[in-house]
C-alpha cells in the first residue's frame, strides 16, 4: 500500500459505487488520445510543410512540443494500465505508439514511477531530485529555460540514461537491447518514411527540434507544477498541487488532464479523462480546503523563482 494512503484512502473521497464507475476503462478514450495527439503533431506538420514560414514554424514547434509531452502522458497512463481496458493493448500500444516515440521503455518507467507514487516526496522518492532544487533565483530558473531551449537538458538527461545502462560490462547489451530495442524499431520506420517523402527536414525542424527544445520546457514546468515548493511533504494534499489550467495551458503545459494531480496521486487507478469528476467530488466533500491548488501555470514559474 501507498505510504500516500496513511492518513487519506481512496475510500474517504470516493464511495464504493464512485471508485467501481469511475475506475472503468475505455478503448475507445483510449484511442481517441493516440489518434488526437498523432493528428495533432501531424496536422502542424502539414501545416508548416505546405506553408513554410516563420508563423507556421513557430506554431509547429510548440505544438508538437506540447503533444510530445502528451505522448510522455499518454505512456503514463498505459504504464497504469489505464489507456485501455486490456493489459495487451496498453503494454503494447503504450511502448509502440507513444513510449518509442519519447526515447522512453514503459516497464523501466514504471518500476520508477510507482516507487514515486509510493513514496512520494520523501527521501525514498526516486523522482525527487526534481523537485528538490525549487524555489531558485529568478537567474537560476532563466539559466534551466536557456538549457531547455538550447538542447542542453535533453542532451543531458540522454547522456545520462545511456551512460546508466552502459554501466558494468555484465549484461551491459541486454540492457540496450531491452531499453532501446522498440525505440530502434520505432524510428527506423518512422525515419524511413520521412525518407521515403523526401522530407527529412520535417522530420528535423518538426520533430527533433521541438523534442529537444519546446518539450523539454512544457516537461520542466509540468514537473515543477506538480510536486516543487509544495507546502507540506507529509500530507497527501499538500505534497502534489493541481493546478487549474486555462485553454492555452492545456494545449501546452497540461495536456489530457495531468493538472489534476493530486486527484491522480489520491486515486491512481482513476483514468486520466475522468479526474476532473473526482475533482469536483473532492471538492463537494469538503476536501478543497486542504488541497494545494495553484491557478495558471505563470502562477508555477513566479513561485518558484522568487528568490
Amino acid at each position: 500500500m501507498s505510504t500516500q494512503w496513511n492518513t487519506i484512502k481512496p475510500s474517504d473521497i470516493l464511495t464504493s459505487e464512485e471508485q467501481h464507475r469511475l475506475r472503468q476503462r475505455s478503448d475507445l478514450m483510449g484511442w481517441w488520445m493516440l489518434v488526437h495527439c498523432w493528428g495533432v503533431i501531424f496536422g502542424a506538420m502539414a501545416l508548416f510543410a505546405f506553408f513554410p514560414n516563420v508563423l507556421t514554424f513557430l506554431m509547429g514547434i510548440t505544438i508538437i512540443g506540447s503533444r510530445q509531452l502528451g505522448l510522455a502522458i499518454i505512456q503514463h497512463e498505459a504504464s497504469h494500465g489505464m489507456l485501455f481496458r486490456t493489459r495487451k493493448l496498453n503494454e503494447v500500444l503504450g511502448q509502440w505508439i507513444a513510449a518509442s516515440p519519447m526515447l522512453i521503455a514503459m516497464k523501466n518507467y514504471r518500476i520508477r514511477h510507482m516507487a514515486h507514487h509510493r513514496f512520494t516526496r520523501t527521501e525514498k522518492d526516486p523522482e525527487n531530485y526534481l523537485y528538490t532544487p525549487f524555489p531558485v533565483s529568478k537567474h537560476s530558473m532563466a539559466r534551466k529555460i536557456l538549457r531547455d531551449f538550447t538542447g542542453v537538458s535533453f542532451v543531458r538527461t540522454q547522456a545520462g540514461i545511456f551512460a546508466f545502462l552502459w554501466g558494468k560490462p555484465e549484461g551491459r547489451w541486454a540492457r540496450l537491447k531491452d531499453f532501446y530495442g522498440v525505440t530502434v524499431c520505432f524510428y527506423t520506420v518512422f525515419i524511413a518514411a520521412f525518407a521515403l517523402m523526401g522530407r527529412m527536414d520535417l522530420f528535423l525542424l518538426m520533430w527533433v527540434l521541438p523534442m529537444i527544445t519546446t518539450q523539454q520546457f512544457f516537461l520542466r514546468i509540468r514537473n515543477i507544477a506538480e510536486h516543487a515548493t509544495v507546502p507540506d511533504l507529509e500530507n497527501p494534499l499538500k505534497n502534489s498541487r493541481t493546478t487549474l489550467a486555462n485553454a492555452f495551458e492545456r494545449m501546452t503545459f497540461a495536456p489530457y488532464w495531468v493538472n489534476f494531480h493530486i486527484e491522480h496521486h489520491m486515486v491512481p487507478f482513476v483514468p486520466c479523462w475522468r479526474l476532473p469528476e473526482v475533482h469536483k467530488i473532492m471538492l463537494s466533500k469538503g476536501f478543497g480546503r486542504d488541497m494545494e491548488i495553484a491557478h495558471g501555470y505563470r502562477a508555477i514559474i513566479k513561485m518558484n523563482a522568487a528568490a
